[in-house]
């Protein structure tokens, strides 16, 4: 891990390695209801990898995860970050602002994780 929790209002959980076996443990703990999904990912990943002969699909998949676990490790961001798609995905207002927030929480979230 490579942050410490700071405070009530800091991370719920630490910056995991960016291992699929660290990052199925931090979602397992912030996010259980998504372990499903990064099982499949995973086992696409790697049966992708296996046919192309190529790391490609696990470093898109540690990508994948490592932000996602980057947002949701701090809810407020991960609310704000629901409440932005919804506006794009709705279409009722104009998206300019809400896709320029997400692509900033998604930067920020790249930066937390090393990637």
């Amino acid at each position: 891990m490579t942050e410490q929790p700071s405070g009530p209002y800091g991370p719920l959980i630490a910056m995991p390695e960016l291992t699929p076996d660290a990052l199925r443990a931090a979602v397992a703990k912030i996010a259980p209801s998504r372990i499903p999904a990064l099982i499949q990912h995973l086992f696409e990943a790697t049966t992708n990898a296996q046919a192309t002969s190529s790391l490609a699909p696990l470093r898109a998949f540690v990508h994948s995860w490592a932000v996602f676990v980057a947002i949701e490790r701090h809810p407020e961001r991960a609310a704000r970050l629901r409440v932005l798609e919804r506006v794009v995905d709705e279409g009722e207002m104009d998206p300019t602002e809400a896709i320029a927030e997400i692509r900033s929480i998604r930067e920020t979230a790249e930066r937390e994780a090393g990637l």
